[in-house]
């Protein structure tokens, strides 16, 4: 279970956190016979030259599911082309010349097996097709085709079978590339989800898990191709041209099911089960099916001797009605249970023992109710082997973690490293950090790199810092790359930029693409945006959404407008919310404002409170004000403060004073400092300068400048001129100019002229005009003429109103010097909204 941040806002955003890794335990299967290289090798593995041909091969010995049988007896239909048909073929004629994995990943039923079925008949017809057992004999088959040097590819039909230490992993596949040995794999979406899917652990929120375990590892260096079980009407299209009564008959009646999957019988046997149940069916049966259902979800491995089935079905039996549904006998159960339904399958599955089942696999994939705890319960008591249980662990982790600590403990006893891991993941998200920290010390010195990065993650967590980093700095030293990433997490936030850049670079260059992000982002903040720009790109080619986002906003930053939207489009194609409410603004400042309210919307109904408040501020600037209020009111209902801000903003300029106040302080007290600011300028203006002083030290307490000079322009309004001055320069200092105007002319005012001027040019030289204009008088005032003239022409340049008179009566008397009002800002900054 691996956890990340995501980058994430409106603006480019950063990609932090941390992430847990769960090491899959790894299967063990097939006879051994035989042994070359060292390693003992399964008969069927021993000659190369009894392997089928993929052109002569069987759809059904491929693993595709068996369709309803027509009057010629065929068990699949003719195969209708699928869309991704050329990703799939133009993928495995790529790894035949350059060796790979090629994944294809869908839902069961969706026709993954036969599609790359058909396009390995079609584009490799003469190579010999290995389908080993098992991970060990997926490595043994390795060996067999390099000492042979057969021409063939690998084929491995639900690839979870296939994944852990002893199966595939990556030196595995960087073996299959060197040996350009073409691989085939199909897996379903439930399992695919249970290596890499993101699972929110984290107190923190805004975090996202995937499975750090070899074969996370493996799946992370795909690009896989997925496999829709609705079919697109291209292809109800191309079925409607077959000519096969069977696909007519789907055709016509597999309304929200996928083609293949009606035909498989999937929906018409899972609906056959539920229907059981009820009085008068086959309840028993039901609960049979269900309980080996459930078996299956717990990782037990089929098949279910029919003892275990008889217990576990139980209690299912009870939830149903129990004696009130008058049960069948069990053999009446078993009979219909495993009778063929449609020539294609039965619900209850034969093995090769004739009195233990396994159960079709669409049933377990389409069923999301809890599993019971007394299933749970029976399959620990049914097996003793640590492999078994480690894989149950890991099924139970997110969804039973107090059996799922039962599963590991056995392994984790035994020593297994990757299992000790994960004990420890699930004892640390249980608060045990103790015991968590042992174990995954255990693991660590063990040399798993998964426990290395794990601890670190552990140790951040309970606020040992050195520590945590000195255990990143291990594990991406042994390779790690999200240790890497999580270590320029860690030293970003630690203010160590030049050391962040290394690490990110290191995992950007292993493909980490939440790295290229972060790294993109600390190219732009440097100043380097050609290279933060090639980053941001690299990163969205590989899919990374928030690069898209991120690239937009630095294509908007640097004035390419075109190009920023057709970033912004992209994450959206992607549902990335942020890049929407971005393409909002980016359409807004370019005048286009139908089409910006269109991308709020979109946004708005994704759920962002960020576009509501953008929403308003459009349709306030469209002088369509009562909705501007709602979209106010909604952002500020869901807790966007920008949006309290902006309606009070709103409602001051409508003469709403009360209301205004109340929504201003409504987002002071939740922290908006410009709406402190603005509250203040409110109560100035309503005569309420004491309160007004409390708004505006509550925000300059925050850090608003502009505030600062409101203060003092208010302490000096009211004769409290130490104080004045005191807070001008304090504003002065932060750089705002207004406050350096005004300080100055305090200066002037109490005879510190010298000061004044340094104040004075300071911003002047910043553009400030009436600065200017004010800096002509102190200079005339004292005698310098000259200066004074040439102050006075930059002043009126610069568009200051009355410097061009004042200039004209300068030089009218010649010699004497103008006196005069500074001019400076005694009022209050204007309210202000925000984007």
């Amino acid at each position: 279970m691996s956890i990340e941040r995501e980058a994430a806002g409106t603006s480019n955003s950063i990609s932090g956190g941390r992430q847990d890794a769960v090491v899959m335990a790894r299967e063990i299967s097939g006879p051994i016979t035989f042994t070359t290289g060292g390693r003992r090798v399964p008969a069927y593995l021993q000659d190369p030259l009894r392997w089928a041909l993929a052109g002569e091969w069987d759809a059904l010995a491929a693993g595709a599911h068996r369709a309803r049988p027509d009057d010629s007896g065929d068990a699949v239909p003719p195969y209708v082309p699928r869309d991704q048909d050329p990703v799939i073929r133009t993928r495995l004629t790529r790894a035949a010349d350059e060796g790979g994995l090629v994944l294809v990943v869908g839902d069961s039923t969706a026709g993954k097996t036969r599609a790359c079925f058909e396009a390995l008949r079609a584009e490799l017809p003469e190579y010999r097709v290995v389908a080993p057992a098992g991970g060990a004999d997926l490595m043994a088959a390795v060996e067999v085709i390099d000492r042979t040097r057969t021409r063939c590819v690998v084929w491995l039909d639900d690839l979870e079978s296939y994944l852990g230490p002893e199966g595939l992993e990556p030196g595995l596949l960087a073996e299959l590339v060197r040996l350009r040995i073409p691989v085939l794999a199909t897996m379903r979406h439930q399992q695919f989800e249970i290596f890499a899917a993101p699972e929110s652990t984290s107190e923190r929120g805004a975090e996202h898990a995937r499975a750090a375990t070899v074969g996370a590892r493996v799946l992370r260096q795909l690009e896989t191709v997925e496999l829709d079980r609705v079919w697109s009407t291209g292809e109800l299209e191309r079925a409607g041209e077959a000519e096969d009564d069977r696909i007519a008959d789907a055709l016509a009646h597999h309304g929200p099911y996928g083609i293949a999957e009606y035909l498989a019988a999937g929906p018409a046997l899972f609906q056959e089960w539920h229907r059981a149940a009820r009085p008068g069916g086959h309840p028993r049966a039901a609960a049979l099916i269900a309980a080996a259902v459930d078996l299956s979800r717990t990782g037990l491995r089929p098949p279910y001797p029919l003892d275990l089935l008889a217990d576990v079905h139980e209690p299912y039996l009870a939830i149903a009605g129990g004696p009130l549904l008058r049960p069948e006998s069990l053999g009446t159960a078993l009979e219909w249970a495993t009778r063929r339904r449609h020539g294609v399958t039965s619900m209850l599955v034969p093995t090769q023992d004739p009195s233990a089942w396994n159960v079709f696999d669409y049933l377990a994939d389409h069923t999301d109710t809890p599993v019971l705890d007394t299933t749970w319960h029976a399959a620990f008591q049914h097996t003793a082997d640590t492999d078994e249980l480690a894989i149950m662990g890991f099924h139970a982790h997110r969804v039973a973690p107090v059996f799922a600590e039962k599963f590991y403990r056995p392994a984790a006893e035994a020593d297994r490293a990757d299992v000790m891991n994960n004990l420890a993941v699930l004892l640390a998200a249980m608060g045990r950090f103790e015991e968590a920290e042992r174990f995954q010390r255990r693991a660590a010195t063990a040399g798993d790199s998964d426990a290395v990065f794990n601890l670190a993650v552990l140790l951040g967590d309970t606020a040992r810092s050195d520590e945590a980093e000195a255990a990143y700095r291990q594990a991406a030293d042994a390779g790690h790359t999200s240790a890497m990433f999580n270590l320029g997490v860690l030293l970003g936030d630690t203010a160590r930029s030049d050391e962040a850049e290394a690490v990110y670079r290191r995992a950007a260059e292993a493909g980490h693409t939440d790295a290229m992000n972060n790294l993109a982002f600390l190219m732009d903040t440097a100043g380097r945006q050609d290279e933060a720009e090639r980053l941001f790109r690299r990163a969205a080619d590989a899919g990374h959404l928030d690069a898209m986002n991120n690239l937009g906003v630095l294509l908007a930053g640097a004035g390419r407008p075109d190009e920023a939207e057709a970033a912004y489009r992209q994450a959206i194609d992607f549902r990335n919310v942020n890049a929407m409410n971005n393409l909002g603004n980016l359409l807004a400042h370019r005048g286009r404002p139908d089409e910006a309210e269109a991308a709020y919307r979109q946004a708005i109904d994704a759920g962002l409170a960020d576009a509501r408040a953008h929403l308003g501020i459009l349709l306030e600037d469209e002088g369509r004000l009562d909705e501007a209020e709602a979209a106010y009111r909604q952002a500020a209902d869901a807790g966007h403060t920008g949006a309290m801000n902006n309606l009070g903003f709103m409602l001051a300029n409508a003469g709403r004073t009360d209301e205004a106040e109340a929504t201003y302080r409504q987002a002071a007290d939740a922290g908006h400092t410009e709406a402190m600011h603005n509250l203040g300028n409110l109560l100035v203006r309503a005569g309420r300068p004491d309160e007004a002083e409390a708004a505006y030290r509550r925000a300059t307490d925050a850090g608003h400048t502009e505030s600062l000079n409101n203060l003092g322009n208010l302490l000096a309004g009211t004769g409290r001129l130490p104080e004045a001055v005191a807070v001008y320069r304090q504003a002065a200092d932060a750089g705002h100019t207004s406050a350096m105007n005004n300080l100055g002319f305090l200066l002037a005012s109490a005879g510190r002229p010298d000061e004044a001027e340094r104040l004075l040019r300071r911003a002047a030289d910043a553009g400030h005009i009436n600065a200017m204009n004010n800096l002509c008088k102190l200079l005339a005032s004292v005698g310098r003429l000259n200066e004074a003239e040439t102050a006075y022409r930059q002043a009126a340049g610069a568009g200051h109103t009355s410097a061009t008179n004042d200039l004209a009566v300068l030089l009218a008397e010649a010699g004497g010097a103008g006196e005069g009002e500074a001019g400076g800002s005694t009022g209050d900054a204007p309210a202000s909204r925000r984007r």
